[in-house]
């Protein structure tokens, strides 16, 4: 067979691939549609999960803690995964790919360095922090309601 004819052999096994799958998956939606129930009530429209019903309203302010923490998973995630890459074509790499990778993390380093000297990853309220008192300066705590 030439060339041709075989370049043509796969277009033509690709658009049959292409066509079925979209034939496929408009029938699954035909048939759901047509099949799937049509009750029309008050409670079809409450929003339901897992068994218990929703009580307030959806729009919860959130905390910053809770983005900081999602923030630190999101980029010690992407840490991970070039250093999983690095460590496993390491002998292909060489010197120069463990030099680069020493840069990436002293570059994450001196964030988190830099995030720890701005206080950004202190999330006690400042009137609840306490000031620490060093050695010398230690204060006997007594009960102060006699028995």
């Amino acid at each position: 067979m030439s060339t041709s004819i075989l370049a043509l052999a796969h277009n033509w096994a690709f658009a049959i691939f292409f066509v079925g799958a979209i034939a496929l998956c408009s029938f699954m939606l035909a048939a759901g549609h047509f099949l799937g129930s049509r009750a029309k009530a008050r409670t079809k429209h409450v929003p339901y999960e897992s068994g218990i019903d929703s009580v307030g309203s959806a729009r919860l302010r959130m905390s910053a803690k809770f983005y900081l923490v999602a923030m630190f998973f999101v980029v010690f995630d992407v840490e991970a995964m070039f250093l999983y890459a690095w460590a496993v074509a390491v002998r292909e790499v060489g010197w120069l790919g463990f030099i680069e990778a020493t840069i990436f993390i002293l570059v994450l380093l001196a964030g988190l360095f830099y995030l720890v000297r701005v206080g950004a990853l202190d999330w006690t309220p400042v009137r609840s922090r306490r000031a620490v008192k060093g050695p010398s300066e230690i204060i006997k705590i007594s009960n102060r309601h006699p028995q």
